[in-house]
């Protein structure tokens, strides 16, 4: 038994491990939402980016990405924890360099954090849609792992980070989960060019069901990131999954409303979009505010989010499931409102924001770690992704680009359309004529 196991705190352990299993069905989750959003030919060539992505993170993660993001440094972790090297340590009364207070085993931590280091990248897919070689992406999942995810992860989430030394408060993830996200996916969408077509064709999504499915799995999933970022079964905790709740629906309201204003209808998908919305905006802020700072946050998050998603067309940027503006521009209001809305009465360990008689202290520090995240994650994408161009190509041949990723990256069809139209279109069989006498008798 390891001599400290006594003093771990059962109840968070359990949580903790609880949460883990949950932000890992997030992943399926974005493969679900993804893949009913794009068109027929390219539904399976999503889902596979998104369980690759699972195999890929995992292993770097264990390597070094945790000991990147956790170490001990400023800018970088360093190699301590390297192959989880030491995670199975744990000193009463203290911690480890680098780790926030933990009451829990450090590798149920490191546990936890690899699902959410795992669902970052995925997001990036929906950005770049339909034109992905499979395994220039594979690639480029592992060094972005690495290089822009486990710094980023280092400056905002472990005590020695700079960001966080600097007072950023980001409960689960606004700025290292979808601002940084956001960012990388505007670079790969400028890397890797428009589609074929586009705008000038339509692609429609092609299976609204399965959206659906998707974003339920991810509002399930949720609970356990926002919940489990408490390290502990206790009222920031609670506080965080009301708010996760409360942020949703009010973006998804305030989406619909945006839409049947503009449009005249309010749609299926943007009920989806806009709970997305709201679960990103409110990730940062869930064990910081109230109830009813949740609220405001997902209200503004779905009406900034909903207008935001027609500047794709203005700046010809071809962000094939508006991945830039769901989680850039989630991130980023929800990052920034921590700044106005946080207050001690929910989380004694956090600040006061302007609206509480903060100042702006913590708004000032929200934004130049937004503006940090955001800059080093365009900058360090774009040039990922130019060496993965450079050593395997980026973008599928044309002529496979028709045929969609399905067939040509996987030789598999998520449909199986044709023999069932063969079946329907054969001639029906000739009675026999002795049978058909011996029935009329």
């Amino acid at each position: 038994m390891n001599p400290g196991q006594g003093s771990w705190d059962v109840g968070a352990t359990a949580w903790l491990l609880a949460s883990t299993a949950l932000v890992l069905v997030m992943t399926p989750g974005v493969a679900f939402f993804y893949g009913g959003m794009v068109r027929q030919k390219n539904v399976l060539g999503m889902i596979t980016q998104s369980f690759a992505t699972i195999g890929v993170v995992s292993l770097m993660w264990a390597a070094i990405g945790f000991s990147f993001a956790f170490g001990s440094g400023r800018l970088l972790g360093g190699f301590g924890f390297a192959g989880l090297a030491g995670t199975d340590a744990y000193l009463p009364g203290g911690h480890l360099p680098g780790l926030p207070q933990l009451g829990v085993p450090v590798l149920a931590f490191a546990a936890f954090q690899m699902m959410i280091a795992i669902v970052t990248p995925v997001l990036v897919t929906g950005a770049t849609a339909e034109r992905w070689r499979f395994e220039a992406y594979i690639v480029f999942v592992a060094l972005w792992t690495v290089l822009v995810y486990a710094p980023i992860t280092h400056w905002v989430f472990s005590p020695e980070g700079w960001a966080h030394r600097l007072g950023v408060l980001d409960f689960a993830g606004g700025t290292v989960v979808h601002a940084n996200a956001g960012a990388a996916a505007l670079a790969m969408v400028w890397v890797l060019g428009r589609r074929r077509g586009w705008p000038r064709e339509q692609h429609r999504p092609h299976n609204l069901p399965l959206v659906m499915i998707g974003a339920a799995l991810l509002w399930f999933g949720w609970f356990g990131l926002n919940g489990g970022s408490a390290l502990a079964a206790n009222g920031v905790a609670a506080t965080a999954v009301v708010n996760t709740q409360l942020g949703a629906s009010a973006a998804l309201l305030a989406w619909m409303g945006i839409e049947r204003t503009r449009f005249g209808k309010g749609t299926t998908l943007g009920a989806a979009s806009g709970a997305i919305t709201g679960l990103v905006a409110v990730t940062p802020a869930a064990g910081y505010v109230t109830p009813l700072g949740a609220i405001a946050i997902g209200l503004l998050a779905g009406t900034v989010c909903q207008l935001a998603v027609g500047l794709k067309s203005w700046f010809d940027l071809d962000d094939s499931l508006d991945v830039v503006a769901v989680h850039l521009g989630g991130g980023v209001v929800g990052s920034l409102a921590v700044g106005l809305f946080a207050t001690r009465s929910v989380n004694p360990a956090g600040a006061d924001g302007l609206f509480y008689g903060g100042g702006y202290r913590l708004l000032g520090a929200q934004l130049v770690t937004v503006c940090a995240v955001v800059a080093y994650s365009l900058v360090l994408t774009a040039l990922l992704g130019s060496l993965t161009n450079r050593l395997l190509g980026n973008r599928v041949h044309p002529r496979e680009e028709a045929v969609g990723l399905d067939l040509s990256q996987h030789g598999e069809s998520a449909y199986e359309i044709a023999p069932a139209r063969t079946r329907a279109c054969a001639p029906m069989p000739v009675p026999n004529a002795t049978a058909t006498r011996t029935r009329r008798r």
